[in-house]
């Protein structure tokens, strides 16, 4: 028996891309883990701490570490919650110590769905098969905070028929960034036509990431211009057959 896996699926794969946690789940079954999802979660608290709601985010983040006390493993489709869970819940909790005990706790079994793979069930290769050019963009929590960079890529180089091609500004911010794409409109905006020029020179037919909220900023853009790319979680590349 593989490892057990309690997916945590975030708000934005939920409410907006679903199918990235089922493939995720595939993938996972896949890979020899078993995998159940915890009805009760709701929201790892980042939004709210963002944007200065320290209580509210403490609400919300006291919620996230009662569903998933008892969880063997927590895989995450997202760098960005991942950092929240795993580098900040110690900060939202500085007066209450038996909290932050339990965060302590819960923190070694939280894992980011690629570093996952990779390094707990030890598998590189699922059997996807994926027939296009692509490129990969590097999420800025997930580069910056958890220091994810060659394990996406050595995923992606064992999908059959996949060509990797790399952007010049792979590792440049989209321009989303939560809230601030929100606050600042006008330079989220560039920034991600920045980030989308870059990938139209690739001539890659699909942009790759660990987050999805990344992708939602790029495919909003990509549309507008009207560019013949789609954006895809690895985990629905490493789900294709």
């Amino acid at each position: 028996m593989g490892p057990r896996v309690s997916l945590f699926v975030t708000c934005i794969v939920d409410q907006l891309f679903p199918k990235v946690g089922l493939a995720m789940a595939d993938v996972l079954e896949r890979a020899g883990c078993s995998v159940d999802f915890p009805e009760a979660q709701t929201c790892c608290g980042q939004p709210a701490f963002n944007s200065g709601y320290r209580a509210e985010a403490r609400a919300v983040a006291r919620h996230f570490l009662r569903v998933f006390r008892d969880a063997e493993y927590v895989v995450v489709p997202s760098g960005s919650c991942t950092s929240m869970i795993t580098h900040h819940y110690e900060d939202l909790f500085q007066k209450e110590p038996e909290i932050v005990e339990a965060a302590q706790a819960l923190e070694p079994r939280v894992w980011e769905f690629s570093r996952f793979l990779l390094e707990v069930a030890q598998v590189d290769d699922v059997g996807a098969r994926f027939e296009e050019v692509v490129t990969f963009h590097d999420s800025c929590h997930g580069l910056r905070e958890l220091g994810i960079k060659g394990g996406p890529r050595r995923l992606l180089a064992k999908v059959r028929g996949l060509e990797l091609r790399e952007t010049e500004l792979a590792e440049e911010c989209c321009g989303f960034g939560g809230t601030f794409s929100v606050k600042f409109p006008g330079v989220s905006g560039g920034m991600a036509r920045t980030k989308i020029d870059s990938i139209l020179r690739t001539g890659a037919s699909t942009v790759v990431s660990i987050d999805a909220s990344c992708l939602m900023q790029l495919r909003g853009v990509l549309s507008r211009v009207g560019a013949p790319v789609r954006t895809m979680h690895l985990a629905e590349v490493l789900a294709s057959r």
